[in-house]
């Protein structure tokens, strides 16, 4: 029953974040509840509790995004944590070019092909679950298991909701970036709060 109970929060978790990643990548436009339930792929009585807790924060009003700052934070707080795998691999930005799997880098180098304030130490990138033995079959060929320089995170599918690429390369959208940053710490919160600033400008700029 414990088992099931966490599997459970764990779900309503991630459709909460869905409903956030949507309110994020669309902050300059109003939403009808009916399109952000659609796009979250979540129920609309969910979608319509969510947007009153969220009101009562002051963050949105109504489907209007209020305070970007304030639910990037929120989200951070509430952010459920992706299963991981570690690799060591050379050159794994040039095996994702080449790779014919879904993916979207986050973090360091996702940041670095973005705003270019932090090294790409380390290549993260999200993959489809049901890709995970695929994935696991080329990494393992091309490089060794274990903690290194490549971590695959698997998790929740709507993370590629409004991904875009880069250079050959494909990244997470900007909210999602800049929360997956925030809940690294460090340089990393630093790049964060760089790129909040610099969406806050256009949000201003565009409404």
């Amino acid at each position: 029953m414990k088992v099931i109970g966490e599997w459970m929060e764990r779900k309503r978790g991630q459709v909460r974040e869905r409903i956030f990643r949507v309110l994020l990548n669309h902050a300059d436009e109003k939403l009808t509840k009916y399109r952000i339930s659609k796009e979250s792929e979540a129920n609309i009585a969910w979608v319509i509790k969510t947007l009153r807790k969220l009101e009562k924060m002051g963050i949105v009003k109504s489907t209007e995004v209020r305070d970007y700052r304030k639910l990037i934070h929120h989200w951070r707080k509430l952010r459920t944590t992706p299963d991981k795998r570690e690799y060591m691999v050379q050159n794994p930005l040039d095996l994702l070019k080449s790779a014919k799997l879904k993916y979207a880098l986050t973090t360091y180098a996702a940041e670095n092909l973005i705003q270019k304030y932090l090294f790409p130490s380390r290549i993260d990138f999200y993959i489809d679950p049901k890709d995970k033995v695929k994935w696991h079959n080329i990494l393992s060929q091309e490089g060794l298991v274990g903690k290194g320089n490549t971590r695959v995170l698997i998790g929740d599918t709507h993370v590629f909701y409004n991904l875009s690429e880069k250079e050959g390369l494909k990244t997470v959208s900007v909210p999602q970036l800049v929360v997956d940053l925030l809940r690294e710490g460090g340089p990393c919160a630093e790049a964060a709060e760089m790129l909040i600033e610099k969406e806050e400008e256009q949000l201003v700029h565009r409404k």
